[in-house]
């Protein structure tokens, strides 16, 4: 696929690349011809994921950079630099993560949401904050939220989870609407679009428990391709929709 189709010549950020989503995106938009710039807290795992994606498409343009994006500052030094060095930037996907829960809603920690907070919400803030005039200025623009299921229907002992990914999701859905806005009367030129999953699995979870069913689970692999395919659709067919890839709770 690389160097035709709706990702030739893109100009994608990743962000929370170095886990197995991450690692799984990274390779897809590559072989699909786009520019991946990826980011993560951990140095070591991001510079492995990145070189994985280079070796694994044949020397695509695949680049790291250790970004804090709890910092909003340093996420829009880094939206500003990747504009500057690319020229543009036609997508940013979201896949910072993370899981806390309790056995029973009455034992539900609230440190458990400072901490879910800060990553599932506050990185959501950063990004869309620093990226979106970017994507508003691409003929491509798209911002992919991962988020899940629980966040229509939590469960008690998921209070906390589901409520900032809940909170993820809402945000997400203002920026479709400054897209939607922005783009008057001939519609979004960019948008903002959210993934639903029951949960991911990959190889290594397979792996360790090999009788495990992970029934409704979305695999790495088929969630880097349904972010590819984020771009092969037209803006207002994707902006402000929950595009489920499990079944709805």
């Amino acid at each position: 696929m690389a160097g035709n189709g709706a990702l030739s010549g893109a100009v994608i950020a990743v962000a929370g690349a170095g886990g197995p989503a991450g690692r799984a995106t990274l390779l897809r938009l590559a072989e699909a011809g786009a520019t991946v710039v990826a980011a993560d807290n951990d140095p070591e795992r991001l510079a492995e994921a990145v070189d994985a994606a280079r070796y694994a498409s044949g020397g695509a343009t695949v680049t790291g950079e250790t970004v804090d994006l709890l910092e909003l500052q340093s996420t829009h030094d880094w939206a500003t630099h990747i504009e500057k060095d690319f020229g543009h930037v036609d997508g940013l996907v979201h896949l910072v993560g993370g899981w806390r829960g309790s056995e029973t809603f009455t034992k539900t920690s609230l440190d458990d949401w400072d901490f879910l907070e800060l990553l599932l919400i506050r990185t959501v803030q950063h990004t869309t904050l620093a990226f979106h005039e970017a994507l508003q200025r691409s003929d491509r623009g798209r911002y992919v939220l991962i988020s899940a299921a629980g966040a229509s229907k939590p469960t008690a002992g998921n209070a906390a989870y589901a409520a900032a990914k809940a909170a993820a999701e809402a945000w997400t859905l203002a920026m479709a609407d400054f897209f939607r806005k922005a783009g008057g009367a001939d519609g979004p030129r960019s948008a903002a679009a959210i993934l639903v999953v029951k949960a991911l699995v990959h190889d290594a979870m397979r792996a360790e428990r090999p009788n495990a069913k992970f029934a409704g689970f979305t695999d790495v692999t088929d969630l880097a391709e349904s972010i590819a395919g984020i771009w092969e659709k037209p803006a207002a067919e994707v902006n402000g929709k929950r595009l489920w890839l499990t079944d709805k709770p």
